[in-house]
């Protein structure tokens, strides 16, 4: 019988090529995340960290160093510093939350408590900070530790906006870029920078990592309310039950008649949330075009992720990372 091979992903493509590079990366997070005095700290961490997690943001890093001919190993102490910010804010994020599963498992508050994920996330930023020293680069280190507050500010940001129907879409772009496109953009650029590449290359990486993040932001926030299709198969609504102010949300809520707003008002400004009331959320997105508004913003910013990497020589990681940024709206196309 014929079977089909199954063809690799952008993702896997970048594992392949970077695949001695995240060896290193892998081998370095087991050892730095280790505790001489406090074994929970390797257990939470593990926990998240081995969970299967693609490692995007710091195969980031690593595809932007390799292209800008980089011949050093400044990059994997780079790219797990990546890892263990995200990893960090993962941990806070769901005590925030209060979530209870993460990459399909439960989540570390949940099996643990509170306490020690929030200090375990601490501590791995500590560690990220100690990896940024040992390369030698302010610049970096100015870049991450820079990216590490704008993240924080995002979050907080989000915590106020959060269930506020005056929330516009350039606050809502503001919360994304803080929460998921800074760290994109910062992986990127912090790898163009310790490969010493020439600033207009820098700045492509720049714009290339944003243009990303906040593409990937915005399809996870579509995906959520099942994206523009059903075929699309991804269990919805945990925003809508967290209340949050997505685009979706956003634009629907701007076209709202005053029937459709004081809906609105009941099940996200107030939290009354009723049997039958995401499936009404998401008729409303339907009837005035939200969903396919989101989707096309998702997709204009990933074009944007493409044109930043038109600036850079070409090459096959290049050629990847444009691959990436079509692959990050593949679900909604």
């Amino acid at each position: 019988m014929n079977t089909q091979e199954r063809i690799e992903t952008p993702v896997e493509r970048l594992q392949s090529a970077l695949a001695e590079d995240m060896n290193a990366v892998n081998t370095l997070i087991r050892e730095r995340m280790a505790s001489e005095h406090a074994p929970r700290i390797p257990e939470v961490t593990a926990h998240l960290v081995e969970a299967g997690g693609k490692r995007i943001r710091p195969l980031l890093t690593l595809a932007a160093a390799r292209h800008c001919g980089y011949g050093g190993v400044d990059h994997v102490k780079l790219a797990a510093a990546v890892e263990f910010i995200h990893t960090a804010t993962l941990l806070h994020d769901d005590v925030v939350d209060a979530s209870e599963k993460r990459r399909g498992r439960p989540t570390a508050n949940l099996l643990w408590d509170n306490k020690s994920s929030v200090l375990v996330g601490d501590y791995l930023f500590a560690r990220s900070f100690k990896l940024m020293v040992e390369t030698g680069s302010l610049r970096v280190l100015d870049i991450l530790s820079g990216a590490s507050a704008v993240i924080a500010e995002g979050e907080v940001l989000q915590l106020v906006v959060e269930a506020d129907l005056a929330t516009t879409e350039e606050t809502y772009l503001q919360v994304i870029r803080g929460k998921t496109a800074a760290l994109f953009s910062a992986a990127t650029e912090a790898g163009a920078v310790v490969a010493g590449a020439p600033e207009e290359e820098v700045r492509a990486f720049y714009d290339y990592g944003d243009a990303l993040g906040v593409s990937f932001q915005i399809t996870d926030d579509l995906l959520d309310y099942g994206g523009v299709s059903a075929r699309l198969g991804k269990n919805t609504g945990d925003d809508f039950r967290e209340r949050k102010m997505s685009l979706p949300v956003i634009k629907a809520v701007a076209a709202a008649d005053a029937e459709e707003r004081s809906f609105w008002g009941r099940v996200i400004a107030k939290g009354d949330q009723r049997d039958g009331d995401l499936e009404e959320a998401i008729a409303l997105m339907t009837k005035h075009g939200a969903l396919e508004a989101t989707r096309a913003a998702a997709l204009a910013h990933a074009d944007r992720a493409k044109a930043a990497l038109s600036r850079l020589p070409a090459g096959a990681l290049r050629d990847m990372l444009h691959d990436l940024a079509d692959f990050v709206v593949e679900r909604i196309t």
